[in-house]
């Protein structure tokens, strides 16, 4: 049976919802979707013809404001799909701890087939729909890049919105995601992989999880493939890479290399840029079938690019123990099903890929507080060490190496304070997910488990908030 995007999500929430102990009421009210903003606006292209562009905004819950998610420009953006990706926004959310209600934008526009001043028109045309039905602002709702957006798309919301907004002091924080020169934080562009990782190393250190996996614990010499090159797999690959991991397999939609001695994902980066190809990639072996490097022999595979990529055809074939969700919604229900039976460990997206929406919330923290991170307590900080040190050596009559000293010596700077959060978050979470699924083992995968860690963050809150009793 084939569902809907959203259809799936509810599939999902309603499995999950068995093992919890609310009312049906509040459950109702959990999995629906608030708000959903449908608007059609036309925009003059640069050879005079006016194009009406069809655009979404949803809020799927507000048990905690603002509301938070991206907005993406694709072809393919539909209402179904903006409200499921709301909905996970707000799962999300509550499993990581970062205090929003799940919201997503989309345009359904092809990117690549507009002018940098088409986009910037209808970019800034859509803020300002927004804004005109009170659907954006720092304490509302606070849009985000994702697929077909980035740096510069935010950077005209926020000057759209401040210019709409005179004088709002925290107007900065409308949107997160900004280049650093405009709010923005560091870290952010590496959020999402470097999650991932932390995520995935966490579980691969739980002694009882690998012994059930006949894996043995630890990162390190796990054999990984990775599908995707863009922002998330490449540095999926690299975090991996860096801390031990073999990465075997990179797939593009041209097709895919396998290197059973590993492949360096920033060689392959600027080959692929030079050549527009990843095959025929220095020493290692095509696939040409993209999809079929998913079923390479492997460790730990990581599907970071396209939704629905694993399904009850090719699931059945695939070999990797660990599955990291790094993408939204890689696998398919039946796929689920199918890796449940096998005794695959799937790691969910709903929260292993939550390191973009975690930097966020860092970002907005830092544009309402006005100051960068680590201003404050840097110099202290090295200060601090640098007398200890010396009182160190001094009392023992030994002297610190010169790298021994500089490690030492160091205070944090804002991108040392948002990899360590992002790194505290992410282990929480998956503690918290592994603990809930070990005392409820009627409960059948991760990502069940996890659902079940949201739903009662989310009614807990609603609760608290006495709308319901």
């Amino acid at each position: 049976m084939s569902y809907s995007f959203f259809e799936s999500v509810e599939k999902s929430f309603d499995k999950a919802a068995h093992f919890t102990k609310w009312d049906k009421g509040l459950l109702a009210q959990i999995k629906a979707c608030n708000s959903v903003y449908s608007m059609r606006f036309p925009v003059k292209m640069d050879d005079g013809r006016i194009e009406v562009i069809e655009a979404y905004r949803v809020q799927h819950s507000q048990h905690k404001t603002p509301c938070k998610g991206g907005i993406r420009f694709s072809p393919e953006v539909n209402q179904d799909e903006v409200m499921a990706l709301a909905s996970l926004m707000t799962y999300k959310c509550a499993i990581v701890n970062v205090p929003f209600g799940g919201g997503k934008g989309g345009i359904k526009i092809n990117p690549r087939k507009h002018s940098a001043y088409e986009l910037e028109k209808i970019t800034r045309r859509y803020t300002a729909e927004l804004v005109k039905k009170n659907f954006i602002g720092p304490g509302i709702d606070v849009p985000a890049p994702d697929y077909g957006t980035g740096e510069r798309e935010m950077a005209w919301i926020v000057d759209t919105y401040l210019s709409l907004k005179p004088g709002e002091i925290d107007g900065a924080g409308c949107v997160t995601g900004k280049p650093i020169s405009q709010g923005g934080v560091n870290g952010r562009k590496e959020a999402t992989g470097l999650g991932v990782f932390f995520g995935v190393r966490e579980v691969c250190d739980m002694p009882d999880i690998m012994a059930k996996l006949g894996l043995a614990t630890g990162i390190e010499g796990k054999r990984v493939i990775v599908q995707g090159l863009g922002n998330v797999g490449y540095h999926c690959a690299k975090f991996f890479r860096e801390h031990g991991a073999i990465v075997v397999a990179i797939a593009e939609y041209e097709g895919a290399v396998y290197n059973e001695n590993g492949i360096n994902e920033e060689e392959l980066f600027q080959y692929r840029k030079a050549t527009g190809t990843v095959l025929n990639f220095g020493g290692a072996t095509n696939i040409i079938n993209s999809s079929d490097a998913l079923e390479l022999d492997c460790d730990i595979l990581i599907p970071a690019a396209l939704e629905n990529v694993i399904d009850g055809k090719n699931a059945p074939n695939i070999k990797a123990k660990i599955i990291g969700e790094a993408a939204n919604g890689p696998l398919t229900p039946e796929a689920d099903e199918i890796f449940a039976g096998k005794g695959v460990l799937v790691i969910p997206d709903m929260y292993l890929n939550a390191g973009g929406v975690t930097v966020s919330y860092f970002e907005w923290l830092k544009n309402l507080s006005h100051v960068r991170y680590g201003r404050l307590e840097k110099r202290f900080t090295e200060n601090m060490n640098h007398l200890i040190l010396e009182e160190i050596e001094e009392l023992t009559g030994k002297q610190a190496t010169p790298k021994a000293r500089k490690l030492i010596e160091h205070g944090p700077d804002e991108i040392d304070l948002v990899h360590s959060g992002l790194e505290e978050t992410m282990i929480s979470a998956t503690r918290e997910i592994m603990k809930i699924w070990k005392e409820n083992p009627e409960i059948p995968d991760m990502r069940t488990a996890a659902y079940v860690c949201a739903i009662n963050k989310v009614a807990t809150s609603y609760t608290e908030l006495g709308i319901f009793p």
